[in-house]
């Protein structure tokens, strides 16, 4: 008989229970910051018909990372690699009867078939935040900016430990076609150079550009463009989204938040639905220099689904990035166990008076661990001190009859006799 191995399937993590209480207190400050800003709470199923995928989602994500199949009622279906689309869908099955802006928010399991790595995995989960529907795109993009920079100060991280980038997609689009003269398709080939500016030679970097047609008078065009950022954008104001990016940018300055900002030409996004306000956060520590989380606008996704179109803006922030973050700044420890109490038994036959006891003290609010047949009171002591359970209860005859218990501080030592209220 072949053993089975124990490992989970290659990219993705069994999470234990130190894992969970990790996972979950950084989920709690997400829940709390964003329902603070009005967010309302969804979820959808894991599958989606692959269509959803083939309409919006870049095709990278289709082609190469996608878990797709035919099911049993031979529909082709796939495994969510993202929640946006999944998102738009539901908006407009309610667009209608939902009040607007729509502010919804979700913590999905997705899925993408890729090479697992630092900060990547084949699955992980990912806060997913989107405004539908606001009367004013620039307050909406403002408030989600806010949101995101609110999200990281709630882990207590500061504008030392990282920045927001933002840019728009007008004023790449109109830099491409209209400073340089690029065909359309030509778009998102000469985006990825850009991207990869930093981590190329000069020449690999000119080379690159020249075959797709960006030769050298172009090139010194789009390095004045990624150099002087805010100077460029304010000479050549007739691109679409300058003003926006200098009006937005004072904006995040009169509320304060201009210290974690900055606007970076060189961020773009996915060329498949991003139509305006783009923006990355990225990690400032030297050991873990990456992206943590962007979104931007995205106004034609809605309409795919042949309802009425509505603006969108919105981010996904997935937690192995944030986990590695967290760790690296020492801003989330360990969590410890959160059990309150041990009873400890001097025989089985007391077992019914501790779990009336425990339920008692459950009701509460207190969280109560019982013994569950350990023969050695010493034995018992042991267990609370692995569990890390500050203190035990001793139940014996005595303490049956009497209604008054003995209840031992393990990290002192110190032991009282108190009544059932009084625990």
């Amino acid at each position: 008989m072949t053993q089975l191995s124990t490992q989970p399937y290659k990219g993705t993590r069994d999470f234990f229970p130190a894992d969970m209480r990790f996972r979950e207190a950084m989920f709690a400050v997400m829940h709390k910051t964003v329902q603070s800003y009005g967010f309302e709470q969804i979820d959808a199923p894991i599958i989606e018909p692959i269509d959803i995928y083939l309409a919006k989602t870049s095709e990278e994500i289709v082609s190469q990372q996608i878990y797709s199949f035919t099911d049993r009622g031979e529909r082709k279906v796939a495994i969510r690699p993202e929640m946006t689309p999944t998102v738009a869908r539901m908006v407009a099955a309610r667009f209608q009867e939902t009040p607007k802006p729509i502010r919804w928010y979700s913590i999905p399991n997705v899925w993408r078939y890729e090479q697992p790595g630092k900060g990547r995995l084949r699955e992980h989960w990912q806060l997913n935040c989107d405004i539908f529907g606001a009367p004013s795109e620039k307050l909406a993009d403002l408030e989600l900016l806010n949101l995101a920079i609110d999200l990281m100060r709630g882990y207590g991280a500061s504008e030392s430990h990282f920045k927001l980038y933002l840019s728009h997609r007008g004023i790449l689009n109109g830099v491409l076609g209209g400073e340089l003269k690029l065909p359309q398709e030509k778009w998102p080939a000469v985006a990825r150079i850009m991207d990869k500016r930093a981590k190329i030679k000069p020449e690999a970097y000119a080379a690159m550009l020249a075959a797709e047609g960006v030769g050298e008078d172009k090139r010194q065009e789009l390095d004045l463009f990624l150099n002087e950022k805010l100077d460029y954008i304010k000479k050549k104001s007739h691109l679409e989204g300058a003003s926006y990016i200098l009006e937005t940018m004072q904006s995040l300055e009169e509320i304060g938040l201009s210290a974690y900002v900055e606007y970076d030409p060189s961020v773009v996004r996915g060329f498949d639905y991003y139509t305006g306000l783009v923006f990355e956060v990225f990690d400032a520590h030297p050991d873990n220099r990456r992206s943590l989380f962007g979104g931007g606008r995205y106004n034609n996704l809605v309409g795919a689904f042949g309802k009425e179109s509505t603006n969108a803006v919105g981010f996904g922030m997935g937690d192995v990035t944030l986990e590695d973050f967290l760790r690296t700044h020492k801003l989330l420890g360990d969590v410890p166990r959160k059990v309150d109490l041990y009873i400890a038994l001097m025989s089985d036959d007391f077992a019914p008076h501790a779990m009336n006891l425990a339920n008692t003290l459950r009701g509460r609010g207190l969280r109560v661990e019982v013994s569950l047949g350990a023969t050695k009171l010493g034995k018992q002591f042991q267990e609370a001190e692995k569990k890390a359970i500050p203190r035990v209860l001793i139940l014996g005859e005595d303490e049956v009859k009497s209604g008054v218990y003995s209840v031992k501080t393990l990290a002192t030592g110190e032991q009282v006799k108190l009544k059932a209220t009084e625990i």
